[in-house]
């Protein structure tokens, strides 16, 4: 292709590409390394019949002129990433100082609300991804070995996950395990515990949180699959029969290193979107048991005082966070693609 019919068949994708993911970002980084304006103080004297007394007030005019002269706010640099809401440098240091053990370091540093946020999002990605691999794997094997006439309906139900809403499906999950729910129910029968709670529990919320993230992903994983399955050579799997190998050795040699680069793909879309797990804590209403960093954003952004400035710096450690998530796939990716070259 020559360059000019390249760069033409190119440009609608680098003008989306900049308009839509370059300028944004960009944004977000200079928004986070200013802070909103301080309020402008003044103090005046309130003379009365019974004498006179000062009175500190905000001028509001100062500060509207001081905002309209810079909208962006004061230039603080990195100061915001290193305050106690975010990367917290002075409080992580402190504890490190202080603390006698590993464990009650890492005690105090959760208890800072970044590093709780991440701490909840690093686990729900690293459990997540791989387990909906696994199953969306082994729903694919099962699907493609059923007679043809069942794989129409199994296939329906095994995509209603993907068809429900995620906000809708993480409310219903969340009142399917409420005390009055079928699973709340049936978990209390079974604890022998009427009191049992999966609400007023840390461990039961990021289970069942994990749970709905992995019934909510897997069949977007299946779909990948079975589409693989189709292109696989029948030859190599006829020759394995006939070398006398089992089903599970069949799988295990044939059927996985053919799907590899599918794995790869689902790997790296799954990172992405489960890094930035947001809709399940707040259709569970888990905001006191769990956090992610898409939760935190979202919280500056709510509410009278929007906090621009932290939620473009959460917003930023989520870029970095994700791009640190997927350079081992990409590296992996980088060298598979040169070797075969």
């Amino acid at each position: 292709m020559k360059h000019r019919t390249f760069f033409w068949f190119f440009l609608p994708t680098g003008l989306a590409m900049i308009l839509f993911i370059a300028a944004p970002l960009v944004s977000i980084i200079t928004q986070s390394l200013f802070a909103p304006h301080e309020a402008v103080f003044v103090t005046v004297e309130n003379c009365g019949p019974f004498g006179c007394k000062e009175e500190t007030t905000i001028d509001q005019s100062a500060t509207a002129a001081l905002r309209e002269a810079e909208p962006m706010g004061r230039f603080v640099g990195l100061s915001v990433y290193l305050d106690r809401g975010h990367l917290a440098v002075a409080e992580v240091a402190e504890a490190w100082r202080t603390s006698e053990s590993i464990g009650e370091f890492f005690g105090t540093i959760y208890n800072l609300p970044f590093y709780r946020a991440l701490a909840f999002t690093l686990t729900y990605t690293f459990v997540c991804t791989p387990l909906l691999i696994i199953l969306g794997f082994f729903i694919a094997i099962s699907v493609n070995s059923l007679h043809r006439h069942l794989k129409g309906l199994v296939i329906f139900f095994s995509l209603l996950p993907m068809i429900v809403t995620p906000l809708v499906g993480s409310l219903i999950l969340f009142w399917m395990i409420d005390s009055r729910g079928v699973l709340g129910n049936l978990l209390s029968y079974l604890a022998d515990d009427p009191d049992l709670s999966l609400k007023a529990s840390s461990p039961l919320m990021w289970t069942s949180i994990i749970i709905y993230g992995i019934w909510n992903s897997a069949p977007f994983a299946f779909v990948v699959f079975y589409a693989g399955l189709q292109t696989q050579p029948k030859d190599t799997l006829e020759a394995a029969q006939i070398d006398g190998a089992t089903r599970w050795q069949q799988i295990r040699f044939v059927t996985i290193p053919h799907l590899m680069p599918l794995v790869t793909f689902v790997a790296l879309i799954q990172l992405m979107d489960n890094f930035r797990v947001f809709e399940p804590i707040v259709g569970f209403s888990a905001q006191a048991h769990a956090t992610s960093l898409s939760w935190i954003i979202f919280n500056d952004l709510g509410g009278e005082t929007q906090q621009l400035s932290a939620a473009a710096t959460t917003s930023v450690l989520t870029v970095i966070g994700v791009a640190i998530l997927l350079s081992p796939v990409l590296v992996r990716t980088w060298r598979d693609f040169k070797g075969r070259s």
